[in-house]
């Protein structure tokens, strides 16, 4: 059986304003009305205790939702013997008040201080402002989530060496040293473009925005802005591997045999392709077409290096190629860069040798085989 719960009533506080103040903040803001109530009374309660010093007694505030007005409580429980007067009242006067209270059932005395309409409306204020900046904070989030992978342009506000402060608009943005271009130099005012690669919640509920420029999302992005055809999906970028500031590889295909994934990402005269170069500050873009079969796939990836032969051991996913001999330095790059952008791209392990290194480990071999043959022979013929 539900406990019933009996209010003593007289005139509350007038919150006429404060109703009229949270319908504006429902209608403009989002923010719930109910919502705000509930949070402005248990605000209130609070206030209350620490302003008239009862913190043993059980209080609550009510805002009327019908005509406006705010009331304050002092909460008993009906009981049979009374051991606590500030939070029981017995049965006996209950009754005395209404004649139904059984015993469980709750009386609610009203509370009129003097000055509390004065700190209520302190603390309605103080509850409003804070609700407001949760809900901005609130809805910058969730429209940078809604952003994160994207390309945004901020202004630069702090560069002295180590994070970048970027200036995106209602937020700040940070780019960490390790997601900057290691061949670019950033100054305060510069206008630049990074890609959103993390959006999260920091002290107090604020956003926190990390930017880079160094990622490979960077560049996938980038093409889609400069290559309709990838945009709208005609081509896909199947995979992306990177030495920011240095060079890419980004492997490109299309289901339909008509176009060229290649020369479309390329452009007329390089057009398209040079548009990217310039925003990564004159990065390399290697733009390979991607292949099922990882022979063509891998010889591709090695760019610009010719390959004359790729040998496939698919359990192990690994691969023996084999180069020109004035072609081993080229595939393998300075500091084997572009042996390590093409396995990192390909997924492969790949193994560089020159056709001359080749022919030699095959000689060797050979010997080797021819001497055990003959060993053998001698072990039979002594037997």
């Amino acid at each position: 059986m539900k406990k019933k719960e009996t209010k003593v009533i007289n005139k509350g506080i007038d919150t006429t304003e404060l109703m009229t103040a949270m319908d504006e903040l429902e209608k403009n803001n989002g923010i719930k009305k109910e919502f705000l109530m509930e949070s402005i009374e248990s605000a209130l309660v609070i206030a209350y205790k620490k302003n008239f010093e009862c913190n043993d007694e059980n209080v609550k505030v009510v805002i009327d939702k019908e005509d406006g007005q705010m009331h304050v409580y002092q909460v008993k429980d009906v009981v049979e013997e009374v051991t606590d007067n500030k939070k029981e009242i017995s049965l006996e006067d209950a009754h005395k008040i209404n004649s139904n209270y059984n015993l469980g059932d709750k009386v609610n005395f009203e509370l009129m201080p003097k000055e509390f309409g004065r700190i209520a409306a302190q603390t309605a204020r103080q509850v409003i402002t804070q609700k407001l900046r949760e809900a901005s904070r609130d809805f910058i989030f969730a429209e940078f989530e809604d952003k994160k992978g994207e390309i945004i342009t901020g202004l630069v506000q702090k560069a002295d060496g180590g994070a970048v402060i970027m200036d995106l608009g209602r937020i700040e943005g940070v780019m960490p040293k390790k997601e900057q271009i290691p061949t670019e130099q950033y100054h305060v005012n510069d206008k630049i473009r990074a890609c959103i690669i993390s959006v999260g919640k920091g002290v107090k509920g604020s956003t926190q925005i990390i930017l880079s420029r160094a990622s490979t999302e960077f560049v996938r992005k980038l093409f889609e802005i400069e290559i309709p055809e990838i945009y709208e999906g005609v081509i896909e970028i199947k995979s992306i591997s990177r030495d920011a500031g240095s060079r890419s590889k980004v492997a490109v295909y299309s289901p339909n045999p008509n176009i060229d994934p290649v020369g479309s990402c390329v452009g007329q005269k390089g057009i398209r392709i040079q548009n990217i170069i310039n925003e990564l500050n004159g990065e390399k873009i290697d733009v390979i077409e991607w292949n099922e079969d990882p022979s063509i796939y891998i010889s591709a990836a090695l760019l610009p290096a010719k390959v004359l032969a790729v040998d496939i051991k698919e359990d192990e996913k690994f691969a023996q190629v084999i180069v020109p001999d004035d072609q081993l330095s080229l595939a393998i790059g300075k500091g084997g860069q572009n042996a390590k952008l093409a396995a990192k791209l390909t997924g492969w392990k790949i193994d560089i040798k020159s056709e001359s290194q080749f022919r030699k480990i095959l000689e060797e071999k050979a010997a080797e085989e021819e001497s055990n043959e003959e060993n053998a022979e001698e072990e039979n013929s002594e037997e």
